[in-house]
């Protein structure tokens, strides 16, 4: 399921806001993947500001990348072991490469309450404007009976 979220903030090129919840109320954590952005260069920048914008203690950053390199490390999510590098064959893999095969950039806030992880993912969520419209109305008639159609007299059609 988290995968599929992340994928999703992929296409829409928004970060993914998580909060995952605990067995008290105070051991909740807060997670932002920066990797949806695509933009291998900003990452650390990124991470700062939103760890100075939270004023919540506590931040901390959790990135896939090797330090000694630009590159990504790879894991090979069947065998649950470390293929190495990625291959560089057409420049940055943030062009080229699809999100499950790049390493998550993790900004996270451990043993937050609940209120105030909901609290500041709410605020977070305004700042990278992740938040989704509100749906529509249906334009169905309220007295349409569901899976009714125009065939079966659903609309008032005798």
């Amino acid at each position: 399921m988290l995968n599929t979220y992340r994928s999703l903030c992929d296409a829409k090129s928004r970060v993914a806001i998580v909060l995952h919840k605990g067995n008290s109320n105070d051991q909740d954590e807060l997670v932002i993947d920066l990797s949806p952005l695509r933009m291998q260069e900003s990452f650390e920048k990124i991470a700062e500001r939103c760890i100075e914008y939270s004023e919540f203690p506590g931040g901390l950053i959790d990135s896939g990348f090797d330090s000694n390199s630009n590159n990504t490390s790879q894991k090979n999510y069947n065998s649950g072991e470390t293929d190495g590098e990625l291959p560089m064959n057409n420049g940055n893999p943030y062009e080229t490469c699809p999100i499950y095969h790049l390493p998550p950039y993790y900004v996270t806030w451990k043993h937050v309450s609940r209120s105030d992880a909901k609290a500041l993912g709410k605020k977070l969520a305004n700042v990278f404007n992740t938040i989704e419209p509100k749906a529509l109305k249906s334009r169905k008639p309220n007295h349409v009976k569901p899976g009714k159609g125009r065939r079966h007299g659903g609309y008032g059609i005798g």
